[in-house]
């Protein structure tokens, strides 16, 4: 399957609003796509967040929602992947691994010591995911790093 991976902006409010909306929904959230729009353009607005749109043709099926934070022992920025979500009609095909792949990159381009995460325990997709991507199960914080080298 082909892809394209972009960084999201405002103009992509409302493929990236759906999306998160979805997510939210998988989360056993409410649906509230105008909140979360409303969320979402803040977010765009202040600078206080970066998403990547993964593209099927033309068409956003996935994302992932990246926070600036600092870690204290390594001294350094480091993101927070707070959001990752792929539409369930193209999961399966690498999609996921593309939007962490992407998100690696990121750290490289921003000086970042890597990233940070946290899941449900129940997150099964996730909980086996994230590992076969690089990062380390920290089971006294149940957090899960990736340093990049």
């Amino acid at each position: 399957m082909e892809f394209l991976i972009k960084q999201a902006t405002l103009a992509d409010l409302d493929e990236s609003a759906t999306l998160f909306n979805l997510y939210r929904i998988f989360y056993r959230q409410e649906s509230d796509l105008e909140k979360g729009k409303d969320f979402l353009r803040e977010r765009f607005i202040n600078n206080e967040s970066t998403i990547f749109l993964v593209l099927v043709d033309n068409q956003a099926v996935g994302f992932v929602q990246l926070y600036k934070l600092f870690h204290y022992t390594k001294l350094a920025k480091q993101w927070l992947l707070s959001d990752l979500y792929v539409h369930p009609d193209y999961r399966g095909q690498g999609l996921s691994i593309a939007l962490i792949d992407r998100s690696k990159l990121w750290c490289e381009e921003t000086n970042a010591c890597g990233l940070m995460l946290e899941t449900e325990k129940t997150n099964d997709i996730g909980n086996s995911l994230y590992p076969r991507c690089g990062f380390e199960y920290d089971g006294l914080h149940n957090y899960y790093h990736w340093w990049r080298s």
